[in-house]
């Protein structure tokens, strides 16, 4: 069996899945750097030139590759013609984040640059569903067109939402904005934005810096923080789900059973001490608590402790099950983690076993409030790179 494609034992590879492979392994190889010609991807892959130049010949008139200035070469012969991911006319990913006090879309071109961007304030929480899906169908369709007006075509739109959502898509629980049962299949963004895809904001935030943070980083715990906090969990460069896929649901571990009453029913869990809310009191902005905390302030100072050693231990109980090396704080905690690290890390020293020998590190997002929404539309850019076949034109579909 070739390395990638699933066969059951004694069972033949069939040509197309060995096709499906060697699109993927060719595509990988452009992505992953400089501009190469056919003879490098022959070399770098081994397969056949033919067979190289037969795969590129797809990819470049499927629009995935195209062409740029030959690649510079030692010795004698001509220069092979390079080869880089087409991020002019070719795939886009549309992500779509839908949370308490905003909604977001986004534009990713095949190389993960950002092509189109933007954000609508406002509470959300009291509104109707079907109300709020519609607004995010707008910023979808706006979000489409500006990346027409650019030559890309959108392969497929992922949407975060900040609850648990069922593998067809319902929102089941999105206690934060009252949602309940919240069938999804019936929302249309529009006719230019592909197929929908309905995600965990955090899942989905957590996959924007596996494919677009810190190069290397394939453990980690991915700390949300918004008006409520969720966690994506990335082991061994894959997303843990759960068996249901409702894995992350951080802010409703009990810090205190005998706590304030939360918005799920329960009372005592994290949100009701690390959440946005907790941190920011009636008419104090992300920005005002951030200079706040640079002037010294003590009651800035002491909302700020108190969320990390609540944040730190219930992280440490995550770490001792799951043993990850890195804890990412996005949303909210980004800019605040240079105040929220140290307690943090204080709690994990003192209850995680293994750190005495193998410490954990806590860090902020690279992508900071961005995450869920690039992640979102990255989503889509991986799913086209890991089956570029599908997104192919039929006419090339009996090629190597």
């Amino acid at each position: 069996m070739i390395s990638g494609i699933s066969a059951a034992a004694g069972a033949p590879v069939r040509q197309a899945s060995l096709r499906q492979h060697n699109l993927r392994l060719v595509l990988g190889q452009v992505a992953s750097g400089a501009p190469l010609s056919r003879a490098d991807i022959a070399a770098a892959t081994g397969l056949t030139r033919a067979t190289v130049s037969t795969l590129v010949d797809d990819l470049v008139s499927g629009r995935l590759l195209r062409e740029v200035s030959p690649t510079p070469r030692g010795g004698a012969g001509r220069p092979g013609v390079g080869l880089v991911l087409n991020d002019a006319d070719g795939p886009a990913g549309l992500g779509l984040e839908i949370n308490v006090d905003y909604l977001a879309a986004c534009v990713l071109d095949l190389a993960g640059a950002v092509r189109h961007r933007e954000i609508r304030p406002g509470d959300r929480r009291g509104v109707e569903p079907s109300a709020v899906l519609a607004e995010a169908a707008a910023l979808a369709s706006r979000a489409a067109l500006a990346a027409e007006d650019q030559g890309l075509t959108i392969a497929g739109t992922a949407m975060a939402v900040p609850g648990l959502v069922s593998p067809d898509g319902t929102i089941r629980l999105a206690p934060n904005l009252g949602w309940r049962d919240v069938d999804t299949s019936g929302f249309t963004p529009g006719p230019l934005t592909g197929p929908l895809t309905v995600e965990n904001e955090a899942n989905l935030a957590a996959l924007g810096e596996l494919f677009h943070g810190e190069p290397g980083l394939s453990s980690f715990l991915y700390v949300s923080g918004e008006i409520g906090i969720g966690a994506g969990i990335v082991l061994t460069g894959s997303l843990f789900r759960g068996a249901r896929g409702w894995s992350g649901e951080l802010g409703h571990v009990a810090v205190d059973p005998d706590g304030p009453a939360c918005r799920c029913g329960a009372h005592g869990c994290l949100e009701q001490y690390a959440g946005q809310e907790a941190l920011l009191p009636p008419g104090v902005s992300l920005a005002d608590l951030v200079a706040a905390a640079d002037r010294g302030e003590r009651p800035a100072l002491d909302r700020l402790t108190s969320a990390a050693s609540a944040l730190g231990v219930t992280i440490a109980g995550v770490i001792n099950l799951l043993d990850v090396d890195t804890v990412v704080l996005g949303g909210v905690y980004a800019p605040l983690a240079r105040w929220l690290s140290p307690g943090i890390e204080q709690q994990i020293a003192s209850r995680v076993l293994t750190a005495g020998w193998s410490p954990v590190r806590v860090r902020p997002a690279r992508l900071g409030s961005d995450a869920a929404v690039v992640g979102a539309a990255g989503a889509i850019i991986r799913a086209v790179h890991d089956e570029p076949a599908a997104w192919l034109l039929p006419a090339s579909a009996g090629t190597p």
